[in-house]
């Protein structure tokens, strides 16, 4: 039996994935932690489908989107793969159906409006999707993300909604500034959630640049897409 020769770009995501790993594997022994607390989370925004499949065919069984439009086409497109779909951007309250038809695990929710809509959407399409709380790490509003002090509030008002599980939160370091007391606080917050709702365990922090500062402090997603696919070109569909 022959077996295809891997595609250029095949190698080249063989290679990023490894890679990424070996900063996972390091970081994690930094740690004192175990690469099975990880979830590694491929975001594949302005990629196509096809790199979908070789991440799949390489065992990355979870792939993060942020604009509804491409992750729409792209969930229908590997409809056939069995892969957790993330969504990772800031959503508008109209996407909410959309969303609610592909999305396993939802990651931006920073409003009770926005938690309200897939609910909605969720007890329609008979599904259950996983929230995150959004928290603003530089303390700002307007920007994305709950303020920490009205996680709590949230927290509780999501976890009553039907169609909805409260998994955890989310968060990403503010630009310019170090991660780590970013993704420290969002531990913190993170503790406090789960002191109230113990299966909210979920702590999405980290990206290409600082994995290992997220995984010091506690994050059990991360969401990478440069250091796994290479630098972002427009999106063709």
């Amino acid at each position: 039996m022959t077996h295809a020769a891997p595609s250029p770009r095949g190698e080249e995501i063989a290679a990023g994935l490894a890679e990424v790993e070996r900063r996972i594997t390091d970081a994690c022994a930094a740690a004192g932690r175990s690469r099975s607390e990880i979830t590694l989370i491929a975001v594949t925004k302005t990629y196509p489908a096809s790199d979908v499949r070789l991440l799949a065919g390489l065992g990355v069984a979870d792939v993060g989107e942020n604009r509804d439009q491409e992750a729409a086409a792209k969930a229908a497109e590997c409809a056939d793969l069995a892969l957790t779909w993330h969504f990772i951007g800031q959503l508008q309250t109209n996407k909410a159906r959309s969303v609610v038809g592909y999305a396993d695990l939802v990651h931006g929710v920073d409003r009770l409006r926005l938690a309200e809509a897939l609910s909605r959407e969720a007890v329609r399409a008979g599904r259950e999707i996983g929230c995150l709380i959004q928290v603003s790490l530089d303390g700002r509003a307007g920007r994305g993300g709950a303020l920490p002090a009205d996680v709590l509030p949230l927290a509780d008002s999501l976890a009553a909604l039907p169609g909805l599980s409260l998994r955890g939160v989310m968060g990403v370091a503010p630009l310019g500034e170090d991660p780590a007391p970013a993704f420290a606080r969002l531990y913190g917050v993170a503790q406090a959630v789960q002191k109230d709702h113990p299966a909210a365990d979920v702590i999405s922090a980290g990206m290409s640049g600082d994995l290992p500062q997220a995984i010091a402090n506690g994050a059990t997603h991360l969401r990478v897409g440069t250091a796994l696919l290479g630098r972002r070109k427009p999106f063709v569909r």
